[in-house]
């Protein structure tokens, strides 16, 4: 070794502990210490849902939807893209020919389904769908009566498209990239923040900022 690389070098000696340090108290008493910060804190962090609705990133990811295309037919083209990227594996697609009255497409999903009880919300379907089929939503209170009700098909899926598609929290994001081939839009306009962000937030330092303010049962006005 060179004498510059040497002279480069900082050699880092490990500290030795003394008397007080074996005895591990004063790191003990500095862990009581926050405790006991934590317990005496009067800030309020409890909300008092469902009267009082979360406030949430606007990049949140909530339930699916399906996306419909320009003339209202289901986007999918059953490539099995999310399914293959899913790591839960909660996407199941049972592909078929499309109709010859489409002739941008050669398949489309004669079933899709997708267990949102086993889903992770990870987000890896929504970015592997080369058409932007497939979205996360804001609709964070999902409930049912059994887990048949949480299993959602094709149709339901849709549903939450119809429900979604006009509302300003959940654009449709084709605007990344190439626009994809089940696409007929030539160009889109810029998508700014759904809501106001307040210097509070976390998501105010995240590369997505904004906030989403729900004010009803999934999110309804």
């Amino acid at each position: 070794m060179s004498e510059t690389k040497k002279k480069n070098i900082r050699w880092v000696e490990e500290p030795e502990l003394g008397f007080w340090e074996t005895t591990f108290l004063p790191a003990v008493m500095k862990g009581l210490k926050t405790t006991l910060r934590h317990v005496t804190a009067r800030r309020t962090v409890t909300q008092q849902y469902p009267e009082v609705k979360p406030e949430l990133p606007l990049h949140y990811r909530g339930v699916h939807r399906l996306n419909r295309d320009e003339q209202d037919r289901v986007k999918c083209v059953a490539c099995m893209m999310c399914a293959t990227a899913c790591p839960a594996n909660c996407i199941s697609i049972v592909g078929q020919a499309a109709p010859p009255e489409w002739p941008d497409r050669d398949k489309f999903p004669q079933s899709f389904e997708l267990d949102e009880l086993r889903c992770i919300y990870c987000g890896m379907c929504e970015e592997a769908c080369p058409v932007d089929a497939i979205e996360l939503t804001h609709i964070y209170d999902l409930t049912g009566e059994s887990r048949e009700d949480l299993l959602y098909d094709r149709e339901k899926l849709l549903g939450v498209f119809d429900q979604t598609r006009n509302d300003a929290r959940d654009p449709v994001r084709t605007g990344r990239g190439v626009l994809g081939p089940a696409s007929e839009f030539q160009e889109l306009p810029a998508l700014g923040p759904a809501t106001s962000v307040p210097t509070s937030d976390r998501s105010a330092k995240a590369e997505s900022s904004g906030v989403i303010r729900t004010t009803g049962r999934e999110g309804q006005r």
